[in-house]
């Protein structure tokens, strides 16, 4: 199997949730919200509206604000990219990754600006070979073809199998194993009852990469 390393990008090689409470505590103090709107907002993101359009029409909703909806998604989505951070020790692992050999990339869904952003701001952009973004190609997780466009970019394909390591049971797990590739589950206890199909199931990123070089 050939060294080829794919990465979720948000609560994988960053920690989206730090990010999302950050950038709620500002949106609260922002526009003189009401106490409790912070827990409501996060409740709101965790209730299964992470698409968010959907999640702008019912905070505007909520709190009657007067913005529109693409005027309150479109300042998410510039602010976002300062707020996430990667974590030195998970740069320094993908660098030793590359310097062994592996190829490696994040594929990723979400709007292109918001994820170009997080990977330019956090020094992402530098420390992988590629990245796909599902916002850029019109094509999302699970679907094969975003896996196959990282591939590609990384100057291989999919035939020689490769490794798909994320957070998301659906996107992550369950298409990468549909594309070929072997998966290692990132668990943040986010699905609980849920069953996977993972070939390794770790709590943290690092744990992933120190997988990869023991099959390298």
């Amino acid at each position: 199997m050939q060294r080829l390393a794919l990465f979720d990008l948000d609560n994988t090689l960053v920690d989206l949730d730090e990010a999302f409470r950050a950038w709620v505590e500002e949106f609260a103090d922002k526009h003189q919200l009401e106490a409790g709107a912070v827990d409501w907002l996060i409740a709101l993101d965790r209730d299964g509206y992470p698409h968010r359009e959907v999640f702008f029409t019912k905070v505007r909703e909520h709190f009657g604000l007067s913005e529109s909806v693409e005027e309150l998604w479109s300042r998410y989505r510039r602010q976002m990219p300062h707020l996430v951070h990667c974590r030195p020790e998970v740069l320094n692992g993908l660098a030793r990754l590359r310097a062994s050999g592996w190829r490696v990339a994040i594929i990723t869904n979400g709007m292109a600006d918001n994820q170009l952003g997080k990977i330019q701001q956090t020094g992402l952009a530098e420390a992988v070979d590629a990245y796909a973004l599902s916002g850029a190609e019109g094509i999302r997780k699970p679907e094969a073809g975003l896996f196959e466009i990282a591939a590609k970019r990384c100057g291989v394909t999919l035939a020689e199998g490769g490794w798909m390591i994320g957070d998301n049971l659906t996107a992550d797990i369950a298409g990468g194993r549909a594309a070929g590739l072997r998966t290692i589950w990132v668990d943040r206890s986010t699905w609980p009852e849920h069953e996977h199909n993972a070939d390794h199931v770790v709590g943290d990123v690092l744990e992933a990469m120190a997988i990869l070089h023991e099959h390298g």
